[in-house]
């Protein structure tokens, strides 16, 4: 007798969206090929419940899984092609549901290869936007306003801790424009003099260390409650498992152990300000 599990997901009101499409398509694959969910997880060694909540649109896979479904079904890259979809469609529901918990969260820990958006510039933010392709004006300045705007929360009551975490990479890439980049710098020792802000260099000399592919975001909230938030070009991952967000709290810490110290982190940022000046 099947479980409640082998029975086919309900209906969710993403059916429309891509991640809706996508689990759909697999449940059309796999009843099209007469297996059970049980059957399923035995023959392609992925967890039943897994399966389940690929299914039911509950959760987005990594690509190597709809590489071994289209294998499985023998349905070319047509998985994969959706997973694409599926995942910038998660990428910008996960950057509004991070966005939502940023601005209520009480801790703030991050790690970035650029210069976070709570630390930019508006005319620094305005140079970094303005290299999107195909945006226009009217676009380029809601997105700077957007940016921009998220600071509010650094100045709430109570105010957040923050600790930012910055590549040295990012300290080096001057934009073309010497006074907005004199600025930024200048605004980057400004906030890391604030009580409620810590700024730390990651050196080059650190060698080579465990970091995300992109920027890592550790958010605590009053109630205690945690998330990690992976962002990288084109992708964005909201992590609220107790192990996913041990592993990254982990990873950071390791970070924060090879960045150099608060005060010589602002020091290098003062010496690069005046490497620039001259």
């Amino acid at each position: 007798m099947g479980t409640p599990m082998d029975a086919a997901p309900e209906q969710h009101d993403n059916e429309d969206s891509a991640r809706g499409a996508l689990g759909s398509t697999l449940r059309y694959l796999r009843e099209k090929a007469g297996k059970s969910l049980s059957q399923l997880a035995e023959e392609t060694n992925y967890d039943k419940s897994y399966l389940y909540r690929l299914e039911a649109a509950e959760r987005i896979s990594k690509r190597p899984v709809m590489e071994d479904l289209d294998t499985y079904y023998g349905t070319g890259d047509v998985l994969v092609r959706l997973w694409k979809l599926a995942r910038m469609e998660a990428f910008v529901d996960h950057y509004k549901a991070f966005m939502r918990l940023e601005a209520t969260a009480n801790v703030m820990h991050m790690y970035t290869p650029v210069i976070p958006g709570l630390l930019q510039t508006e005319a620094y933010a305005r140079v970094l936007l303005s290299m999107w392709p195909q945006r226009d004006e009217d676009e380029l300045e809601e997105q700077v306003v957007a940016r921009i705007g998220r600071q509010e929360l650094l100045h709430r009551k109570p105010r957040p801790t923050v600790r930012a975490i910055i590549d040295e990479a990012a300290l080096r890439r001057s934009v073309a424009d010497p006074k907005v980049w004199e600025d930024q710098l200048t605004h980057l020792i400004f906030s890391a003099a604030q009580p409620s802000i810590t700024v730390q260099v990651l050196p080059f000399s650190a060698g080579v260390v465990p970091v995300p592919g992109g920027s890592l975001h550790l958010l605590w909230q009053p109630d205690g409650g945690s998330v990690a938030y992976l962002e990288g070009s084109s992708s964005g991952d909201l992590l609220d498992e107790p192990e996913d967000i041990l592993k990254y709290r982990l990873a950071y810490d390791r970070i924060r152990d090879v960045a150099l110290t608060p005060l010589d982190s602002v020091m290098f940022i003062e010496r690069i300000l005046e490497e620039h000046r001259s």
